[in-house]
């Protein structure tokens, strides 16, 4: 998708902290664009380009 629309990616490992594995480890993977949480569990190629559009 990256090469279709320019954009950061920055992962975040979630193992061993305890606040975010409570968080977020039912609903891996979670994608927040802008702050925003925009996805989770699947992640839509028509969709993220969309929101990737809006930002």
């Amino acid at each position: 998708m990256r090469e279709e629309i320019p954009f950061a990616l920055d992962e975040v490992d979630i193992a061993g902290d305890a606040v975010l594995e409570g968080r977020y480890r039912e609903r891996i993977p979670v994608v927040a664009i802008d702050g925003e949480e925009a996805f989770e569990y699947f992640v839509l190629p028509a969709a993220l380009r969309r929101r990737l559009a809006q930002s």
